[in-house]
């Protein structure tokens, strides 16, 4: 990979609907399209259908995965990686992207997008929770669509 190819987090519910499955395989369609890595937690939900949407699109898929068992991933990723932290991988997610995408809400993403928006990252929400009483951040962005959250993230890293 090149230096400058964006690796971008996409995060949501394991226990994902229809519909958040749905916008995740349509972000990795995208992003692949636009030659970025999606780095994950590599197991099922917004992370498998993710990672489906860019494989078809012969993207890369990066999953650091919570337990010690790589049979544990879901079988759309180029890369599984066991880290054995359980959910503090959730912020090796973050470290090892330049931004974050995510898709639906679930408390693990809701940790993610805080952990991201704190270092500063490019984070964009589609059809995830609102927090009605945080700050404004500048970095924390929402999408109504899948084109629109991935021109998002991919904007605000090139202003970057």
């Amino acid at each position: 990979m090149a230096p400058d190819t964006p690796y971008i987090a996409v995060v949501g519910p394991a226990t994902a609907t229809g519909r958040e499955q749905q916008l995740a395989r349509r972000v990795g369609e995208l992003l692949a399209g636009h030659g970025a890595v999606v780095v994950c937690g590599g197991t099922g939900g917004v992370m498998e259908a993710v990672c489906a949407g860019a494989r078809s699109r012969d993207g890369t898929t990066v999953g650091l995965l919570p337990g010690t068992d790589r049979a544990d991933a879901n079988p759309h990723l180029t890369v599984a990686l066991a880290t054995g932290v359980g959910e503090l991988r959730n912020g090796l997610v973050v470290q090892a992207s330049d931004a974050l995408l995510a898709v639906g809400g679930s408390w693990g993403t809701l940790n993610e997008i805080a952990l991201a928006v704190r270092r500063g990252k490019p984070a964009v929400v589609l059809e995830g929770w609102a927090v009605p009483d945080a700050p404004a951040e500048p970095a924390l962005r929402s999408a109504a669509t899948p084109e629109e959250a991935v021109a998002a993230v991919l904007d605000a890293l090139r202003r970057e």
